[in-house]
C-alpha cells in the first residue's frame, strides 16, 4: 500500500471516528428504584432476578382499610412474583413514594383472579397519580378475557414535582366492586429520553406540532424490538423496560426478512448527540428489511398493526440503525415511511440521517387517532421510495416505540377492550413475552395495554338499520367510575310518557325496563354502540321504543348520559329525535327513545340491501336534518353545536322524516354568532370533522355547517366520507367532490341510481350549497339557515323541473370510483399508489393534511 493511501486511509478514520463519536452502551443508573410487591410479607425475587420488596408493614402503604390475599389458583403462564398475592380493598387505598422531582416510570402489575373470596368480574376500579387519571372503569377479567392475556402490565411516564409520588386506587361504585393490585414498580428515568428537543413533535400530514412538554404524561402501548428476539428488563438499559419481537404485529403474507449485523463488519456505535440509554444495543443490532428482491419489495409494503385508544394523540417513535455493511453510502436504500394512512417520511435513509452504518438514530412522529368504536388499528407500513431511484429497493426497521399522550383534562385512561369469542386455552400465537426474563421457550406470557402493548382480536360489531346503532368514538374522558349521584327525577312514580306533559322527561324503573325488553331479550337487539347496546321494546301503553343501555365499564358513561338528557330534556322539535326517559337504578344507564322504524340515514345510501332512495326524497331528508340542526343553532335559549353531525346519527321513522339525534358529544353556550367560538378539546367524526376547528380547538356553529356539508355530498354520491379503499384523492369524499368541481367533472361521481334524475338547475344549487358548507375556512361557509333555504330552493327547482320532464343526463365516471385494476390500497397502503401526477401519495384526509385549505 502506498504512504499516500495509508495517510489518506488513517485521516478519513480519524475523521469518521470524531462524527460519530464511537462509545458504546452505558446504562443509565437510576436515582430511585422500588419494585413493590403487593400483599406479600417477605422478599422474594422474579424469574428476572430482580429483587421485590413486601408491602406488608411497608412504610409505603398509606390506607388500613385494605388487606391481602393470595391468588385462589395459579395460571402456568403466571409467574410467583408478583402476580400470587395482591392488595385488595372496597374502599379507597393509596401509595406514596419518596422521590426526588422528575418523570418517573410507574409499572402497575394485575392478575385477575379471586381474592378472598370476591368475583374477579366485581374487579372495577379507577388508578391517579396526583392530577393524572391513569385508569378509569378498569376491569381486569374483561380486559384479560377480552385480550386472551394470563396477566397485565400497564406502564406509564409520570412527571412528579414535589419529593412523593402518590398512586391511589378507587373502587367503581358498582354494587360490590373492589380495587386490587399485584405489584407496582417506581423506577427513575431521564427526563429527556421521551421529550423531543424542542418539547413538540410534528403531527403527521401536518404543518404543525403538538406539544410533549414536562407536563405530558404517557402510557406506553408498545414497546418492539423488531426483528430481533424479546429483551427481559435486566437486559434493558437501566429503566427495566421490556421489548418485544415484532412478530405478532406484522400483517400480510409477505413480511420481510429479519436481519443481524455481522460484528466482525459492522460495530454498533452511538452517535455523541444521543445518550446510550435511549434503547439496549440490542435492539439497534437487529431489524426486519424487505427481503433481496427489489421486484417483490416493489409490490408489497412491510407492515404492522398495532390497535390503540380512540381519542388520543400518539408518540410513535422509530429506532433505525443500518446493520447491513454493504449499505455504506447515501440514496442506496432510500424508503417511505406511512403511519395512520398518511405519509410521515418520504425518502427516509438512514446513511443521510448518521452518515455512517452501525450508528443508531431514531425519528419522532405523532399522530392522532380516531374512528368508530372504542379502538383502531394504528398501521406502520414501509415502502421503497421509487423517485430517487435508490440502488436497492428495500427498507429497514429496528425498532418501535408508540405512546398515548395525556389529554388536556389529564387523562390516560382508555375503554375497557370487547371480549371477542370465548377460548378454552389462551391463545399462544397471540401471547406476548413476560415482563420479566423466565424461560421464553416455556413461557409466553401476556403483558395487555401497557409495557407489552396489546394485540387485539379484531370484533366486527354488526350496526343495524336501527336508533343509535352507529358506535361512537372520542368522547370526552371525564367520564367518572359510574352513575356517581342522582340525576334529576321529574317523575319518580308514574312510567307512563303518554300521559306526562310532552316536554316531562320520564323516569323508569328497572323493572319497566326488563319487562319492555322481555329482560333484555338478545332477539330483540337493533345494535350495539359505543355507549351500549341498543333494544327495541314497548312500553305500557303499546308505544314502541328503542332503549339504549349503557354498559358500565364503557369509557363513555356518565358524562354522555347525563348530557344526552339535559339536551333532549329541554329540546322538542320535529326534526330531533325525542328522548321518552330514563333510568338510573342499580348503576345502570338506560335511556329510552322514540322508535325510528327506519333506523339510519346511512344505512338507505350504501352498504345495505335495501333500495336506493329517490333524488327527491333524499333532498326533502337532506331539509329535514338541517331544520333540526338549525333549530339547535338558533331555536333554544342558548347555542347548541352537535359536534358530530353525520349519516349515522341521523334517524328516519315510519314515515320517512329525518331527526338528528346522539347529543353525547353536543356543546351549549350564550347565544352565539356564527363566527363566534366555544375553545374545547377535539371532538368528531374524521371525514366530518372541520379542519378549522381541529387545527384551533375553537368550536363554531359552522363545525356543525362543515360536517352537514360532508352529509350533502353522502347523499348525493353514495359512498362514506373517508373511504380508504380508493385511490389516494378519492378516499376524503369532501376533498374528493372540491377536485371534481374543480375540474368539471362533479356530475360524474354521483350515485349511479341518481343518473339522469336530477335536474340541473337543482343539481347546480345542491353542489353549490355542499361545496360552500365544507370551506376549509368558517367564514365562508354559510349557516344553517342560508343552507336550509338553498336546499328547500333546490327541491322547488326540482319538482319544477319534473312537472316540465326536464333532468339531468350526466354518466357515471366508473373509472372514477372503481377500485385500481392493479394493487388496491387498503386501509394501510398494502401497495402504495401513485397519484395522477406521478408522485407519491400525500396524507390522506384532508382536515388532518391541509388545514390551510386545498
Amino acid at each position: 500500500m502506498k504512504t499516500a493511501d495509508r495517510s489518506s486511509s488513517v485521516l478519513m478514520f480519524v475523521s469518521l471516528a470524531a462524527a460519530i463519536h464511537v462509545i458504546f452502551a452505558v446504562n443509565y443508573v437510576p436515582s430511585e428504584q422500588f419494585h413493590l410487591n403487593c400483599g406479600e410479607s417477605s422478599i422474594l425475587n422474579d424469574t428476572d432476578t430482580c429483587s421485590w420488596t413486601p408491602d406488608v408493614g411497608s412504610k409505603f402503604l398509606l390506607s388500613t382499610k385494605s388487606s391481602t390475599s393470595k391468588a385462589a389458583t395459579q395460571d402456568p403462564l403466571v409467574p410467583e412474583v408478583p402476580y400470587m398475592t395482591a392488595r385488595i380493598s372496597q374502599s379507597e387505598f393509596s401509595y406514596s413514594f419518596p422521590i426526588v422531582p422528575g418523570r418517573k416510570f410507574v409499572r402497575l402489575h394485575f392478575y385477575s383472579n379471586s381474592y378472598n373470596g370476591h368475583n374477579p368480574t366485581n374487579a372495577i376500579f379507577s388508578v391517579s397519580s396526583g392530577s393524572y387519571t391513569l385508569l378509569r372503569n378498569f376491569s381486569t377479567a374483561q380486559t384479560t378475557e377480552a385480550l386472551n392475556y394470563a396477566y397485565i402490565v400497564k406502564e406509564y411516564l409520570i412527571p412528579v414535582d414535589g419529593e412523593t409520588l402518590t398512586i391511589k386506587f378507587t373502587p367503581s361504585m358498582k354494587k360490590n366492586a373492589y380495587a386490587f393490585v399485584n405489584g407496582i414498580e417506581v423506577i427513575s428515568m431521564p427526563n429527556d429520553i421521551y421529550k423531543n428537543a424542542n418539547g413538540s413533535v410534528i403531527l403527521v400530514g401536518q404543518d404543525y406540532s403538538i406539544s410533549v412538554d414536562y407536563n405530558t404524561a404517557l402510557e406506553t402501548a408498545y414497546r418492539i424490538n423488531v426483528g430481533g428476539n424479546d429483551i427481559s428488563p435486566s437486559g434493558d438499559t437501566g429503566m427495566f423496560r421490556s421489548w418485544y419481537n415484532d412478530q405478532p404485529y406484522l400483517y400480510g403474507a409477505t413480511f420481510g426478512v429479519p436481519v443481524t449485523t455481522d460484528p466482525s463488519k459492522t460495530i454498533i456505535t452511538y452517535p455523541k448527540d444521543m445518550p446510550t440509554y435511549v434503547a439496549p444495543e440490542n435492539v439497534y443490532s437487529t431489524a426486519r428489511s424487505m427481503g433481496p428482491n427489489p421486484q417483490i419489495n416493489q409490490n408489497y409494503n412491510l407492515t404492522w398493526i398495532f390497535s390503540v385508544d380512540v381519542g388520543f394523540f400518539y408518540l410513535v417513535r422509530l429506532h433505525f440503525c443500518e446493520v447491513q455493511a454493504y449499505i455504506n453510502a447515501i440514496n442506496q436504500k432510500t424508503f417511505n415511511i406511512f403511519l395512520s394512512n398518511q405519509t410521515a417520511e418520504s425518502g427516509a435513509d438512514v446513511i443521510r440521517w448518521v452518515k455512517h452504518n452501525g450508528v443508531p438514530v431514531y425519528k419522532d412522529y405523532a399522530v392522532i387517532v380516531t374512528g368508530e368504536g372504542p379502538r383502531q388499528d394504528l398501521w406502520l407500513a414501509l415502502h421503497p421510495n421509487l423517485s430517487t431511484h435508490p440502488q436497492y429497493y428495500d427498507a429497514i426497521l429496528n425498532g418501535v416505540e408508540i405512546f398515548k399522550l395525556s389529554d388536556t383534562d389529564y387523562n390516560l385512561a382508555g375503554p375497557n377492550p370487547i371480549p371477542g369469542p370465548k377460548q378454552d386455552v389462551v391463545d399462544q400465537s397471540m401471547a406476548l413475552p413476560s415482563t420479566r426474563a423466565v424461560n421464553s421457550n416455556k413461557l409466553k406470557s401476556i403483558i395487555g395495554g401497557g409495557a407489552g402493548g396489546v394485540l387485539v382480536l379484531a370484533l366486527a360489531i354488526a350496526i343495524g338499520f336501527c336508533v343509535f346503532a352507529a358506535s361512537r368514538h372520542g368522547k370526552d374522558h371525564s367520564s367518572s367510575d359510574g352513575p356517581s349521584g342522582q340525576l334529576p327525577k321529574t317523575n319518580t312514580t308514574k312510567s307512563n310518557a303518554s300521559s306526562l306533559p310532552s316536554n316531562i322527561c320520564c323516569h323508569f324503573s328497572f323493572a319497566e325496563i326488563e319487562a319492555a325488553t322481555k329482560n333484555f331479550d338478545e332477539a330483540l337487539l337493533l345494535g350495539v354502540g359505543g355507549f351500549g347496546k341498543v333494544y327495541s321494546g314497548e312500553i305500557e301503553d303499546g308505544n314502541k321504543v328503542a332503549i339504549k343501555r349503557g354498559n358500565t365499564l364503557s369509557r363513555q358513561g356518565v358524562h354522555e348520559f347525563q348530557t344526552e338528557i339535559e339536551m333532549l330534556s329541554k329540546l322538542r322539535h320535529h326534526h330531533l329525535v325525542s328522548l321518552i326517559g330514563y333510568c338510573e337504578e342499580n348503576c345502570e344507564m338506560i335511556l329510552v327513545y322514540d322508535y325510528m322504524a327506519h333506523g339510519t340515514l346511512r344505512g338507505h345510501l350504501y352498504k345495505a340491501q335495501k333500495p336506493p332512495l329517490p333524488w327527491k326524497q333524499r333532498l326533502q331528508i337532506c331539509i329535514g336534518a338541517a331544520q333540526g340542526i338549525h333549530y339547535l343553532h338558533t331555536g333554544s335559549k342558548h347555542s347548541i353545536i352537535h359536534r358530530d353531525v353525520k349519516t349515522t346519527n341521523i334517524l328516519l321513522d315510519e314515515k320517512w322524516v329525518a331527526k338528528v339525534s346522539d347529543f353525547g358529544l353536543s356543546k351549549t353556550g350564550p347565544k352565539l354568532d356564527d363566527t363566534e367560538h366555544i375553545t374545547t378539546a377535539v371532538k368528531g367524526t374524521f371525514g366530518y370533522l372541520d379542519p378549522e376547528y381541529f387545527k384551533s380547538r375553537q368550536l363554531t356553529k359552522k363545525s356543525d355547517v362543515y360536517s352537514f356539508g360532508v352529509v350533502l355530498f353522502e347523499i348525493l354520491c353514495a359512498r362514506p366520507a373517508l373511504d380508504t379503499t380508493l385511490k389516494d384523492k378519492q378516499i376524503n369524499l369532501a376533498e374528493w367532490a372540491n377536485h371534481c368541481h374543480q375540474k368539471g367533472t362533479l356530475d360524474q361521481i354521483i350515485d349511479p341510481y341518481l343518473e339522469g334524475k336530477i335536474a340541473p338547475e337543482c343539481f347546480k344549487k345542491f353542489t353549490e350549497t355542499a361545496l360552500k358548507c365544507v370551506s376549509d375556512q368558517c367564514i365562508e361557509r354559510p349557516s344553517m339557515g342560508d343552507v336550509l333555504c338553498n336546499l328547500e330552493f333546490a327541491l322547488q327547482l326540482q319538482e319544477s323541473a319534473e312537472e316540465s320532464g326536464k333532468g339531468i343526463d350526466g354518466k357515471m365516471d366508473k373509472e372514477e370510483r372503481s377500485f385500481d385494476d392493479g394493487l388496491a390500497p387498503s386501509a394501510v397502503f398494502s401497495q402504495i399508489m401513485e397519484t395522477d401526477d406521478g408522485s407519491t401519495p400525500s396524507a390522506l384526509f384532508s382536515q388532518i393534511m391541509n388545514p390551510e385549505g386545498r
